[in-house]
């Protein structure tokens, strides 16, 4: 019963900036693929100096079920429990025994 959640895996569109340099594009040009059956805890936090003030930094970490791979990469966002969350480093396939994925594990911390 721990796989009840649902979420929605945001990927970046690209766009140029006034420079015409290549940058994500995280509103119209973003693609969005909703996701059930997944289960996000949070993870723990931290809290960091940065220029003076201090931030703290939630940390999530996603799981699926049993059998269920997810199409998602470490520079894909997430959003869940009415946050929006980046992927931090890469995604863990867990391989199952006779091939395939067992299931998928990310850590997740929320964008500011």
């Amino acid at each position: 019963m721990l796989y009840l959640q649902s979420i929605v895996i945001v990927r970046p569109g690209t766009t140029e900036d006034e420079y015409g340099n290549e940058q994500d594009d995280w509103g119209t040009g973003a693609t969005r693929s909703p996701v059930s059956g997944v289960n996000v805890q949070p993870s723990g936090g931290s809290t960091e100096d940065t220029d003076d003030k201090q931030l703290t930094v939630t940390g999530w970490r996603l799981y699926t079920p049993r059998g269920m791979d997810l199409d998602l990469l470490e520079t894909d966002r997430v959003e869940a429990e009415g946050t929006t969350m980046q992927v931090v480093g890469k995604v863990a396939r867990w391989p199952a025994p006779g091939g395939g994925v067992h299931h998928v594990e990310a850590d997740l911390r929320e964008v500011a």
